[in-house]
C-alpha cells in the first residue's frame, strides 16, 4: 500500500511552499470593520483544496457583530494581545485568550471576536476548514453580562473566587 507519487508529480514545483509574512494578500480575505485580514494560503494563491489560512489584526477596542461561519471549523492562534470571545445563542458565554493560546470555533456557533485591549492591536493567525469566506451575520439579543467559561480539567483547576 505504498504511495508512489514520485513519477507523477513535480515535487519541486508542486511540493512544500514557504509564504513570507510580508507577501500575504490583503485583498481576498473579506472585510470587517476594525479588522484587517490577509491571506497566506488558499486555492488561488497556493492550490490549497481544503483550508484557508491567514492573519487577522483586530484594532484596539474593536469587535465584530454576532455571526457564524456556516459549516466551517475555525482555529485562531493568538500571536500578540488579548482576545475575548463571546458565544452562544445570546453571546451568553465568554473566554479570553492570550499569546500562545489557540481558540477553536466549531461550525454554526454564534460568536463575536473582541480585542480586549483598548490600546494594543490583537494579532492572530486564522485557519478555516474551507475556501469560502462564509460569514452569516446574526441579529440576536445579546446578554449584558456573559458567563465566563474556564478551561477546567484534571490538570487545570477552576479559578478561585
Amino acid at each position: 500500500m505504498g504511495h508512489d507519487h514520485q513519477h507523477h508529480t513535480d515535487w519541486k514545483h508542486d511540493g512544500v511552499q514557504v509564504i513570507p509574512g510580508d507577501q500575504l494578500d490583503p485583498t481576498t480575505a473579506g472585510k470587517t470593520a476594525g479588522m484587517n485580514r490577509a491571506t497566506a494560503i488558499n486555492h488561488a494563491r497556493n492550490g490549497a483544496q481544503k483550508i484557508w489560512a491567514g492573519t487577522v489584526h483586530i484594532h484596539p477596542d474593536a469587535k465584530t457583530g454576532a455571526h457564524h461561519h456556516g459549516d466551517l471549523e475555525s482555529v485562531i492562534y493568538v500571536v500578540k494581545g488579548k482576545a475575548r470571545m463571546r458565544w452562544g445563542n445570546n453571546l451568553e458565554f465568554t473566554a479570553e485568550a492570550g499569546p500562545g493560546d489557540f481558540i477553536f470555533v466549531p461550525p454554526y456557533v454564534p460568536h463575536q471576536e473582541i480585542n480586549a485591549s483598548t490600546d494594543e492591536t490583537l494579532e492572530c493567525v486564522l485557519v478555516r476548514s474551507g475556501q469560502d469566506p462564509v460569514v452569516v451575520n446574526l441579529d440576536i439579543e445579546v446578554v449584558e453580562k456573559p458567563e465566563s467559561v474556564f478551561w477546567v480539567d484534571p490538570i487545570h483547576a477552576a479559578p478561585k473566587g
